[in-house]
């Protein structure tokens, strides 16, 4: 399988911040919007090439380097302003940027966000807001910041976990995510996988959560 095909974009939010898609070296079929990308996003690449997956775009959105402001950025009470602002960019510049640059628009069932950790909580909040964009969640080893509330909205997109074995703080957090959609008569499921926190299992997941997604 050849490599596909690069496109770096740097955006004026917050005095600079990259944007890379990796374009699949067949049509693409489903996209999938990875947070902190410039940590992850070549990673996930290289999990479904491995696999032998060739048709889902990964689009990186870069974060900030540092755990407090990525949790300013993805956690919605922590700083409300700066999550709305940080949502803004995420949801509405890169998508726009993707259909006038890439001429790539894909419905919500193929359009996922993914995200591990503290990028987990922000792919759970932007899935929970843009049911609408994102009718897939990936999520992996989410943090404790971002919980489910008493009563989740009525339209739901549908989520993939993963935790590691190890991380006992992770899997229970992930596990009451998938409680909550569950309750919440959503498609939810869970994988707990050997590993502690930022293990192998994040990228050697993706595959599997773009086939439960997408198929093929």
């Amino acid at each position: 399988m050849s490599r596909p095909d690069v496109v770096t974009e740097m955006f004026a939010y917050d005095g600079g911040r990259q944007v890379t898609a990796y374009i699949p070296p067949g049509p693409p079929g489903a996209v999938v919007f990875a947070a902190d990308g410039v940590w992850h996003a070549a990673q996930l690449v290289e999990s479904l090439r491995a696999a032998g997956a060739s048709s889902t775009l990964v689009v990186g959105v870069d974060g900030k380097p540092d755990d407090e402001g990525r949790l300013k950025e993805y956690v919605p009470a922590v700083e409300p302003e700066r999550f709305a602002a940080h949502e803004r960019f995420f949801v509405d510049d890169v998508r726009a940027w993707m259909r006038s640059s890439l001429g790539i628009a894909f419905p919500p069932a193929r359009t996922a966000v993914w995200g591990a950790s503290l990028g987990g909580e922000l792919a759970l909040a932007l899935g929970l807001r843009h049911p609408e964009i994102y009718g897939v969640v990936f999520s992996a080893s989410p943090g404790g910041g971002f919980r489910p509330t008493a009563t989740l909205p009525a339209t739901l997109p549908r989520a993939y976990l993963v935790a590691g074995s190890e991380e006992q703080f992770f899997l229970d957090n992930a596990t009451r995510w998938v409680e909550a959609f569950r309750a919440a008569n959503a498609d939810a499921i869970l994988k707990e996988r050997p590993g502690s926190h930022g293990g192998a299992f994040w990228y050697d997941e993706f595959p599997l959560m773009t086939r439960w997604a997408f198929g093929g």
